[in-house]
């Protein structure tokens, strides 16, 4: 499974909790956010990742190691 849609939005929606999860864990460049934006019970989340931004349908990741990663 991709995880973008080759424009750096996740394929996922703000709902895919676990994916997000197991991508982040394989994320070189994940960084935790500021503790008042996190938002997963997971620790290491692509939705706890200060690269993560807020999309209409998902988010984005402005990761400094490209946006392409399968799982």
């Amino acid at each position: 499974m991709l995880y973008t849609n080759g424009e750096g939005e996740f394929r996922g929606s703000k709902d895919d909790w676990d994916l997000a999860a197991q991508i982040a864990e394989k994320c070189v460049e994940f960084k935790a956010d500021d503790e008042d934006e996190l938002v997963a019970d997971e620790a290491v989340s692509c939705y706890n990742c200060r690269y993560r931004r807020w999309t209409v349908r998902s988010f984005a990741c402005l990761n400094k190691a490209g946006f392409i990663w399968t799982v």
